[in-house]
This record gives C-alpha cells, structure tokens and sequence, in this order.
C-alpha cells in the first residue's frame, strides 16, 4: 500500500501545526496517512497535539517517528 505521506524534516517547529492540519483535512479521503516526525520528541509532540485537537480518532505512532493517521 502507498500511503500518502507529510515529511516534516527541515520545518520548524513553528510551521508544523498548520501544515498537519492541512495535511490531513484535505487528505482524509485518503486513509491511512503517514507523518513523518522524526526523533524530536517536541514534532511528535505538536503533531500529536494537532491531531487530537481535529478530533482524529485512531492513530499510531511508530518507531523511527513516523505516526499513521487511520480515522479521523
């Protein structure tokens, strides 16, 4: 499977939210959708946070920082 993806290296902090909100609203067609974070516990942070806040449902986050978004 293909999953569409948001790589969010080389972005800072204070340009993630928007760009994973927008991300998964125009994609949730789309399901499942891949974020890439990285290791930086404060991405998986604001990405979590951003999530949980458009009401996702069920996500996962994997090992190497990516997270699957599977319902919202």
């Amino acid at each position: 499977m293909n999953l569409k993806k948001l790589d969010l290296h080389g972005l800072k902090h204070h340009e993630v939210a928007i760009k994973v909100e927008n991300f998964v609203l125009l994609n949730q067609q789309s399901l499942p959708l891949e974020i890439v974070c990285g290791k930086s516990q404060k991405m998986i942070e604001i990405v979590t946070n951003v999530l949980d806040e458009i009401g996702c449902e069920n996500y996962i986050i994997k090992d190497f920082g990516t997270i699957i978004v599977r319902k919202i």
